[in-house]
């Protein structure tokens, strides 16, 4: 039986995001998503986390990865490049285990989306061509080097990059005529250990290509590259997940049922010496409640709070409030109000921020945490907001519904 080994390098120094690795992306610690791939796979054996820090290999081996070594210092540098960082892999686990696998596989951290069955398509190429070294991740290139140019200073002319055989002028001809090309990505790259050992090498000389739809193209190297792929997956890209599948807005939305504390408002109270509660909330968050009534889409709170405020703040905003509910009752009472209203849970969203929320969460057709709800909240929901809770997350949420109907 052919022995894989998936190796995820995540080193502790990152620069442009610092602590990316293990910061939150999309609810789950970015290296995460790396490890389900490899877990998730049929044809893998083992999963470690090559790493130089100690709290990148706690969170690896809370999401499944083992982390048997951590890695030297001078393999951790900004300018590191793999072949020595899996190179000391490998010969620690032979030195120390007598461990030695047919296959490595690499997956980066920073290219986390990968369709179902990636990493399998990868092996099983590399186990079906005797001839392959090893076989690599490709996408189509966005942009063609045949139409590229050498630089060579101000004042002096350019240089065709690269030469088409047949085709005088490349750089001038149709996009249509020319050799295709494709871009490496960073989502796997499945390497016989011989090739490794015997050439000194993450590639070889022959290379063959796992061909990756282009949507699932990503590499995080900025804040930026973040909330834009964060985006990407709460929209509903279908891909390999430490947790649940994420659920779509559903076409049909007849309610919309938030928490008030933490959503509706920011979750701080101020309290006087006679131990009046006050707290705070966004006025931007009624703004789109009476166009969405017009719509069909009714607005209600649903809280644990048995404060009046809450039907005072309820009524500023124009919509039905129910509260005091207990904590753990949210769930029966939420069904209960569907079933009075006779509104099919499907077609209802619910947004909340904390643990109490959950129960909800498991009824409504879409689930929407608020941008600084708990961990375990943003995983189990279907969509992230970009605002905090009393900080125009009802609205955002409203928007968002809006442009849908």
């Amino acid at each position: 039986m052919t022995e894989t080994l998936a190796l995820i390098p995540a080193r502790g120094g990152s620069k442009g995001i610092p602590r990316k690795n293990i910061k939150s992306f999309a609810g789950y610690p970015l290296i995460a998503w790396s490890i389900a791939a490899a877990k998730q796979s049929n044809l893998v054996s083992r999963v470690i986390v090559s790493t130089d820090d100690e709290e990148i290999a706690a969170v690896a081996r809370t999401w499944g990865a083992e982390t048997p070594f951590l890695r030297p210092d001078e393999l951790a540098q900004d300018k590191t490049t793999d072949l020595p960082v899996f190179e000391h892999a490998l010969k620690w686990l032979e030195d120390v285990e007598g461990y030695r696998p047919d296959i490595v596989v690499q997956l980066r951290p920073t290219s986390p989306f990968r369709p179902h069955g990636m990493v399998d398509a990868a092996v099983s190429i590399l186990l079906e061509y005797a001839d392959a070294d090893c076989v690599r991740g490709v996408v189509p290139a966005a942009q063609n080097p045949f139409k590229m140019w050498r630089f060579n200073g101000e004042g002096k002319p350019l240089e065709q990059l690269l030469k088409v055989k047949g085709i005088a002028e490349p750089y001038n001809a149709p996009r249509q005529i020319l050799p295709p090309v494709y871009w490496q990505t960073g989502h796997i790259d499945a390497i016989r250990t011989s090739t490794i050992a015997n050439k000194r090498s993450l590639t070889g000389d022959v290379i063959y290509p796992l061909v990756i739809d282009p949507k699932y193209t990503v590499d995080i190297d900025t804040p930026a590259d973040w909330v834009k792929y964060e985006a990407v997956i709460y929209n509903g890209l279908d891909i390999l997940s430490p947790g649940k599948a994420r659920r779509t807005m559903p076409k049909s939305v007849k309610m919309i049922i938030c928490d008030f504390d933490g959503v509706v408002t920011d979750n701080l109270v101020l309290t006087d010496e006679n131990g009046k509660e006050t707290v705070s909330a966004s006025r931007s968050d009624s703004m789109h409640i009476k166009t969405l009534r017009e719509k069909g889409v009714e607005v209600m709170i649903l809280s644990s709070e048995p404060n009046p405020v809450v039907q005072a703040r309820a009524k500023k905003m124009g919509v039905e409030a129910i509260h005091g509910v207990g904590m753990q009752d949210k769930g029966r009472v939420m069904r209960e109000v569907l079933e009075q209203k006779k509104v099919r849970a499907e077609e209802v969203i619910y947004i909340g921020n904390d643990l109490n929320d959950l129960p909800c969460f498991e009824i409504a057709g879409w689930s929407v945490a608020v941008a600084d709800a708990y961990p375990e909240v943003q995983r189990a929901a279907d969509f992230v907001l970009t605002k905090n809770g009393g900080r125009g997350a009802v609205r955002e949420l409203c928007e968002l519904v809006l442009k849908k109907l």
